[in-house]
């Protein structure tokens, strides 16, 4: 049996990194697959038990990285990351330290570089300046770069300590022994600039990055925000505040009006509404009555209640949800693969075309070919940048993933994300999908004066047929005077046909209209013609009558969503075909499609039909979404290329799933086939632009315009180039952001 987790990186600086530790993980013993996601420096680890997670840990230490594993003393995964929060935090701080350090140092060399005549006295006081930039701001490039060389590998420290080291170790020679160089026939220029800017540059770069890239996880952070710290604990006739991590299962904990229930449980004591919002997406809060669900992070509104937990800490829904967002976040798309293998190689490319345009220089005959030379090959390795490379399409997903998670879309991995922008044809089962679930009393016809509403009301309330229990519920919503509750004297149910009662010596009878005129009851015309008008609109008759004499007829529904007929036409418009999949009556399916709006419709299908309807789609070259929310959905949930669960359905659907809709609105699924488009077209955006930075900004750096016209890129250029790059790409994936707000419209969807 296999253990997956999700488990954070440390020391990781670009997506050469997240390959390194990926080799790692995947070369060692008793793992069956790894994946390393760069962006939120994360690992995401299929394992068996023929290994543990001290091993595992090992294997990333070897690789000269670090994983971050839950410690012996009861640390859960919720307490790794918050502790990588507050590392990733400390190291924030730290490199602000050094950026503003190291600019401060930098703008006095460059003014003496630049603006003041060099003099005898010029070197000396740029190394003094220079070195606290390279040797303290800048150290930890080094370390990195030489903790990778000493295992053979190498990433973008190496890069960044190659070019400032040749820069500054070439100036320090020229400061102290010019004599070396000038008896070379050269002249011995300094160039501390090239190195201090690029430090500096690439440091704010990190620093813009960094801010830039924690924003993507504001999703989780709010979801883990809604949790509160600590809970009343009753215990005997007092209470105790406690930890939230400190609740077991079976605790009886209290909230008071206002606060956030903690854990999930069930009422045990009080009435109070609680308002769901973060759940449901519902505004309006539900009443909390005995023996009621409560949900941790909701919030209890005007009264107290006394509730038992019954899931605790990874357990509860909220956890839960937090959990498949962060793997979502960390999974990879499938183009991932091939960036990741580009990065793998790219920096030993970048180190020997850097070598190569330094040996061309030399053999180009102009002069100074030497220092020219040595300024191209510094310049390509500043401005090839794997960073932009390895973030275009994790940032991408880690934004989109919590934008969808923001508006109620829960998507469990990358590739479900990636694959929905291919959807040609979205299948919809009908009940709980596109109709409420909950059958309703549409409409009513009263024949007779005579209507006893609280009669009625007392008879069905003894059923147990779905159709009872929505007759009960409309008589209840009539705010009808109140009245004292009837005694039902006798009550039998008639299987198949309905119920008989008696109330002080009247035979009342609710049933299907054939049966109730086979009792004898009168029956006109008007009662006919509506029945029949009912029939054609696939609603189910109920007939109540007295003795002889017909009381009144209600229409009873499964009611479509009122968004289902606006959710299937902004899905037509995009030109994807919609169709309609249910078990019911053919008479029922066609009605709920002919008000939504549904062309293809197929009725009375078992589940094995359902995947077999799927499969045929697939088979036809089409790229299939299934929308359920049952059991009986379950397999073609599975076969389908995005699978999507109604928030309300079973948790075999939502395990089956790649997607869930937490707000049980049909909308979630245009919106999140929209998300998809835009994830996707964000991620084909990053990866142009890193791509066709590093071929158009190495050759330049190399020099290859400099025949045409003298022009050669400075390598203080050519840092700024490579910091923006990775904040340009960053940038643009936190534009997924705002995909579902007001200023981001789209026709259709």
């Amino acid at each position: 049996m296999s253990t997956k987790k999700t488990l954070p990186v440390s020391g990781m600086s670009c997506a050469a990194c997240a390959v390194n530790v990926e080799k790692a993980l995947n070369a060692s013993q008793g793992v069956n697959s790894a994946s390393v996601n760069f962006a939120n420096h994360t690992a995401h680890v299929d394992y068996d038990k023929s290994t543990s997670l001290e091993k595992l840990r090992q294997s990333v230490k070897d690789a000269g990285y670090d994983l971050v594993i839950p410690e012996k003393n009861g640390e859960n995964a919720e307490d790794v990351y918050e502790k990588v929060r507050k590392l990733q935090e400390k190291s924030y701080q730290s490199l602000k330290g050094k950026s503003i350090g190291a600019i401060l140092l930098t703008l006095p060399v460059i003014v003496l570089s630049m603006f003041i005549p060099e003099q005898s006295w010029t070197n000396y006081v740029l190394f003094a300046i220079t070195t606290p930039v390279v040797l303290w701001f800048g150290r930890s490039f080094y370390i990195h770069a030489a903790r990778q060389a000493a295992r053979f590998h190498a990433n973008m420290d190496t890069l960044v300590a190659v070019s400032t080291g040749i820069a500054y170790g070439y100036s320090v020679i020229n400061t102290f022994f010019p004599e070396i160089i000038e008896g070379t026939g050269l002249e011995a220029h300094v160039y501390y600039e090239a190195a201090a800017v690029i430090i500096s540059f690439i440091l704010l770069g990190k620093l813009l990055e960094s801010r830039a890239t924690s924003k993507a996880s504001d999703a989780i952070k709010g979801l883990i925000a809604l949790q509160p710290d600590e809970v009343v604990l009753v215990d005997g006739d007092s209470e105790v505040i406690v930890a939230v991590e400190d609740v077991m299962a079976g605790d009886l904990l209290r909230v008071k009006p206002g606060g956030r229930i903690a854990v999930d449980g069930f009422v045990e004591e009080g009435e109070s509404y609680v308002e769901e919002s973060m759940l449901t997406g519902e505004p309006v809060p539900v009443l909390k009555v005995k023996g009621d669900r409560v949900v941790a992070g909701t919030i209890n509104q005007k009264g107290t209640l006394t509730y038992r937990a019954s899931e605790v800490g990874s357990e509860t829904v909220l956890a839960r949800i937090v959990q498949r967002v962060r793997d979502a976040q960390g999974s990879k798309a499938p183009v991932q693969r091939l960036v990741d293998k580009v990065a793998g190689i790219f920096v030993p490319v970048v180190l020997i075309l850097a070598l190569a345009t330094f040996l061309v220089w030399n053999f180009s005959g102009v002069d100074q070919a030497i220092t020219m030379g040595m300024i191209a090959a510094i310049t390509v390795l500043v401005i090839a940048c794997p960073c932009a490379l390895g973030l275009a399409t994790p940032t991408a997903i880690m934004a989109g993933v919590g934008a969808g998670a923001r508006h109620g879309i829960l998507i469990r991995d990358a590739d479900a994300l990636e694959r929905g922008h291919r959807i040609t044809d979205v299948v919809l089962d009908k009940t709980g999908t596109v109709t409420t679930g909950k059958m309703e009393v549409r409409e009513v016809l009263r024949t007779s004066e005579q209507m006893n509403w609280s009669i009625l009301e007392a008879i069905e309330s003894l059923s147990e047929h779905p159709l009872a229990d929505a007759i009960v519920g409309y008589v209840r919503n009539q705010e009808l005077p109140s009245a004292e509750k009837p005694v039902i004297e006798s009550f039998e149910a008639i299987i198949g046909h309905g119920a008989v009662a008696t109330h002080e010596g009247k035979h009342y009878k609710v049933g299907k209209p054939s049966w109730i005129i086979s009792e004898g009851v009168q029956w006109n015309d008007e009662a006919e013609a509506w029945t029949v008008i009912q029939g054609e609109n696939a609603r189910s008759v109920v007939a109540f009558a007295v003795d002889q004499e017909l009381l009144g007829l209600f229409a009873i529904a499964d009611p479509v969503k009122p968004e289902a007929a606006e959710a299937v036409q902004r899905m037509i418009r995009k030109g994807i075909t919609v169709h309609l999949l249910t078990g019911d009556h053919i008479s029922t399916a066609t009605a709920v499609a002919r008000e939504v709006g549904i062309d293809h419709v197929k009725a009375e299908v078992e589940p094995d039909e359902k995947y077999e309807y799927v499969e045929a789609l697939q088979h036809s070259g089409k790229h299939v979404a299934m929308v359920g929310d049952g059991i009986n959905d379950a397999q073609a949930l599975a076969l389908a290329d995005v699978s999507i669960a109604m928030g309300s359905g079973t948790d075999i659907a939502m395990d089956t799933a790649r997607i869930t809709l937490m707000k049980n609105d049909l909308n979630g699924v245009p919106d999140a086939l929209k998300l998809s488009r835009h994830t996707v077209n964000t991620i084909r955006q990053n990866l142009f632009w890193a791509f066709i930075y590093n071929l158009i900004g190495i050759p330049i750096a190399a020099g290859v315009l400099y025949p045409y016209n003298e022009f050669l890129l400075s390598p203080m250029i050519a840092s700024a180039a490579m910091g923006l790059s990775s904040v340009s790409v960053v940038t643009n994936s936190l534009r997924l952001r705002t995909v579902f707000s007001s200023k981001v419209k789209e026709d259709g969807m």
